[in-house]
Parts: structure tokens; C-alpha cells; sequence
């Protein structure tokens, strides 16, 4: 299997928001890149039994951007499950990517509406500049679980 090709990191700029938006949008690239051409079985595949599958990393990524931007930041009621790591057989390949991309969307129109030290509608004394570094380090963290996860599939890297 040949490798992937490496995605280019995000051009630099001054704004804070807009780099932090274009790091956690260029994790998420490399998320989609490890389903993009798996079929159903294989998204769902698990080294015997141990790591996440990679439809339950889009699945669960997918979740974390709502509870923390909807629910942490928007003060909305959200809800966890340990379903989310292993999806049903409901949720598609097509279908968590369609939903993955739309969160990414719906995220990004959220950052940008708020200043960065806005703070956290939980009371936990967290703001948004703090959310939002903490969804890049959970999307850069599952990314390199996609990655040893896809190597062990079918030895396909980068």
C-alpha cells in the first residue's frame, strides 16, 4: 500500500482565532484521510479488540466539538456515551464524515462569534481560547491513533 501524502501545515497569520481554527481544521484532514477510502467492515476494524476503530474516532471527535462548543461554551444540554467509540451499525462511513464536516462547520461560525476570552456557559472558569486549544490537542491525539490504527489495517501511513 503506498503512503499518503503529507498535507501542508497551515499558513501562519497573526490572527489567533484563525490559526487555531486552520490547525484543528488541518487535524481533522488528516482524520478524513484515514476513511476516506475504507469501506464499512474496515472503518470498523479493530486490532484485536484493543484501540478505537476509525469510525469511532470521527463518531467520538464529532461529539467532543458539540459538547464543548454547544454545551460547555453555549450552555446547551449534551449528553456522553461510551456508544460513541463504537457506533452502530446506523451511523455510515458517508454518514460520519457528512456530520464530522458539518460540526467543523458549525464549530468554526461558533469561534468566530465569540472573543477568545469569552468564558465557558458551565462556570468551570474555562473561555474559548482555552476550548479551542484543547480540541486541537484531542484531534492532533486521535489523529496519531488513526494513524497506528490505519497502519495496522492495511499498512497504509502518513
Amino acid at each position: 500500500m503506498p503512503d499518503l501524502p503529507e498535507l501542508p501545515p497551515p499558513a501562519p497569520t497573526a490572527d489567533e482565532t484563525e490559526l487555531l481554527l486552520a490547525w484543528l481544521d488541518h487535524l481533522r484532514g488528516s482524520i478524513l484521510r484515514k476513511v476516506a477510502d475504507l469501506d464499512e467492515e474496515q472503518a470498523r476494524w479493530r486490532p484485536h479488540g484493543a484501540l478505537i476503530p476509525l469510525l469511532g474516532i470521527v463518531h467520538h471527535l464529532t461529539q467532543v466539538e458539540w459538547r464543548w462548543i454547544d454545551g460547555a461554551m453555549r450552555g446547551e444540554p449534551v449528553s456522553r456515551s461510551e456508544a460513541e467509540f463504537a457506533p452502530g451499525p446506523e451511523l455510515t462511513v458517508a454518514g460520519a464524515v457528512r456530520r464530522y464536516r458539518e460540526r467543523a462547520l458549525a464549530t468554526a461560525a461558533a469561534v468566530r462569534s465569540m472573543p477568545m476570552t469569552q468564558p465557558c456557559a458551565d462556570g468551570s472558569g474555562r473561555d474559548l481560547r482555552w476550548v479551542l486549544l484543547h480540541l486541537v490537542e484531542e484531534t492532533a491525539r486521535h489523529a496519531g491513533h488513526a494513524d497506528a490504527a490505519r497502519e495496522l489495517l492495511d499498512g497504509v501511513t502518513g
